[in-house]
């Protein structure tokens, strides 16, 4: 079998079994992994690996852009480049409501690439650290026939109380919660698709849907946020909003109902896009919104402390899997229902 033909998320869940067969260090190692000094808690399958280590909790994320995969330089500039790298990591530790500490880049270069090019990177990943409190502790540069940007991101629990409390975890939904997200979902797939066009981002009358593909905001206020008013649940929308909610059903052993209606689009991607949106905001990806699922009540407490808009779009339900319906009541189709960088071309 070709991994093509597993799929992203099949071979993450064909590894996550194999590392799980692996035993704990014995008690005799030098660095024993079980007597509170330095601890595993939350490995393989969150937007974040969670470690204790002494009485600290430290989270840590990775994410890796590939030329012709996850972005060209005809629709991404470099500084815009920059920023986006580090960005998604921090949208990671957003999706745990942590707060970011350190990050470490590294550089898969083609000897053709402009060192001009290269500072312009490093001044879009320096703007958007400096956007966010956070600290590039170093990094790596390596030769590679095809160039790639690596961002490896620590950072830390916002919330001085005892795990699990103080982290959002895809696993905590649970049947009779409601369903949200943050801000505008699609604008990032309705920017790709103006850019591929030939849009011009200065002109357009969408430009704010390509500012939000080239420059997503990780939503770290707003889950910290949501952690303090009581949330448990929640991750990132990067891979399209169904595929990710899918992933919060697998974890949580629980189904989701949503209502196409009521996704957050901006008006301007609906007029532009109106047969298109609805796949924009189901399966677009790379929107890089928080999605949570809490009691009724806790989502109002959270909308009202936030500047950030905070849509409900469904329900937890008992069951599997995530049903869509339309204004009327009927499921919809899914003909696609997220990102798999195994099985996709450029995004």
């Amino acid at each position: 079998m070709r991994v093509s033909e597993l799929g992203e998320f099949g071979l993450i869940a064909r590894l996550q079994s194999r590392i799980a067969q692996e035993p704990a260090p014995p008690a005799s190692s030098p660095f024993p992994s079980t007597d509170g000094h330095r601890e595993l808690i939350l490995g393989i399958g969150d937007d974040c690996a969670v470690w204790r280590r002494g009485s600290d909790i430290h989270l840590a994320t990775t994410d890796t852009m590939v030329q012709g995969v996850h972005f060209s330089l005809e629709t991404t500039p470099w500084l815009d480049l920059g920023w986006k790298a580090l960005a998604v990591n921090l949208s990671d530790i957003a999706a745990m409501a942590g707060i970011p500490d350190y990050a470490l880049v590294t550089l898969g270069l083609p000897g053709e690439v402009d060192v001009d090019g290269i500072d312009s990177l490093y001044e879009g990943v320096l703007d958007c650290a400096r956007s966010y409190h956070t600290f590039l502790a170093g990094g790596d540069i390596v030769s590679s026939p095809v160039w790639f940007v690596s961002v490896s991101l620590t950072g830390h629990p916002s919330a001085p109380v005892p795990y699990p409390n103080n982290v959002l975890l895809r696993s905590a939904a649970r049947a009779g919660e409601v369903i949200a997200v943050t801000g505008q979902l699609g604008s990032s797939a309705a920017g790709l698709r103006l850019l591929q066009e030939g849009g011009h981002p200065e002109q357009h009358s969408l430009a704010r849907a390509i500012q939000t593909h080239r420059r997503p905001v990780p939503r770290l206020d707003t889950g910290r946020l949501a952690l303090e008013a009581g949330v448990r649940c929640g991750m990132d929308v990067s891979d399209g909003l169904v595929g990710d909610l899918s992933k919060i059903c697998a974890a949580s052993g629980a189904g989701a109902e949503v209502h196409l209606p009521d996704l957050p689009v901006d008006p301007a991607v609906r007029e532009a896009f109106p047969g298109a949106w609805p796949g924009f905001a189901l399966s677009g990806g790379e929107d890089y919104e928080l999605l949570m699922t809490a009691p009724a009540e806790v989502i109002d407490a959270v909308r009202e402390r936030s500047d950030l808009p905070l849509t409900v779009i469904g329900r937890v339900v008992p069951g599997e899997g995530v049903t869509v319906t339309d204004e009327r009541g009927r499921q919809v189709s899914l003909t696609a229902t997220g990102w798999d960088h195994l099985a996709a071309h450029l995004h």
